[in-house]
């Protein structure tokens, strides 16, 4: 079965899910335009006062890497995909006014990093793993998207997630302050539901004008940071590193890097 993010609404609540049975929920190029459809529709739906984003078993586990030697070694497919696909679908959850809830289970790996890092609350299980171990994919994060998970994770897990491939748990996180709340695994549901209870009863006029207060607050930052670098941010992609990172991973064998 294909990945899809899917959208279904419950009076004032929508629930956004990640879902690629196989994969861990990985994201597939067609899942960040569907990403990016579903946050523009909450956006019109002056109805809903809260959002929450997750997937069974798992949050997402990253990209979906199979599909990678189809456009990632060519470095103007590959920057359309940073872009225009992923940076669409990120853009538009932090474009939208109405206040998003991360529900996290399992791993929560890259990509997911990334959808996470654009939630304003963020609850967890204690079974959640965090990471960018893209490293051993042999490329670095795209600058808007660095810039979005340095932000919010902050500079020292962002620089050890990527410079080490480091792997942290839920109460790592929220140590760090990424993380809202950790609760057990069979409690997560009901975290979230309270949290969602008490959202509800809020004013979502005010609620909207604070997220907007708060994209213009921290937008700028992420198109600063990215504006000089996404010229040559790209340049990397018919890279012997590069395709040897993504050709390992696909032939399921360590990557055998030069130095």
């Amino acid at each position: 079965m294909s990945g899809k993010v899917w959208l279904a609404v419950d009076g004032s609540l929508a629930r956004v899910t990640i879902e690629h049975p196989g994969k861990h929920n990985a994201m597939s190029r067609a899942m960040w335009r569907e990403l990016r459809a579903v946050f523009e529709q909450i956006q019109r739906d002056d109805a809903l006062t809260a959002v929450v984003v997750g997937g069974q078993q798992h949050f997402c586990a990253g990209g979906d890497i199979s599909e990678y030697a189809a456009f990632r070694f060519k470095e103007a497919s590959l920057r359309d995909f940073h872009e225009n696909d992923v940076w669409g679908g990120l853009g538009a959850m932090l474009a939208c006014d109405v206040p998003i809830v991360a529900r996290i289970d399992g791993n929560c790996m890259g990509a997911g990093v990334e959808i996470a890092s654009c939630c304003d609350i963020r609850i967890a299980s204690d079974r959640a793993r965090f990471g960018a171990p893209i490293a051993k994919l042999g490329f670095p994060m795209a600058p808007r998207e660095a810039a979005l998970v340095m932000r919010v994770v902050g500079e020292l897990t962002a620089r050890e997630m990527l410079l080490s491939a480091a792997v942290l748990d839920a109460g790592e996180m929220k140590q760090r302050g990424f993380l809202n709340q950790v609760v057990g695994g069979d409690l997560l549901e009901s975290a979230v539901h309270a949290c969602l209870d008490r959202m509800r009863t809020l004013a979502p006029r005010a609620a909207r004008l604070n997220k907007q207060a708060f994209r213009a607050l921290a937008l700028a930052d992420i198109e600063h940071a990215a504006t000089d670098l996404i010229a040559f941010a790209y340049h990397y992609a018919d890279s012997a590193e590069h395709r040897e990172g993504v050709t390992a991973f696909t032939e399921k064998r360590p990557p055998r890097f030069a130095p």
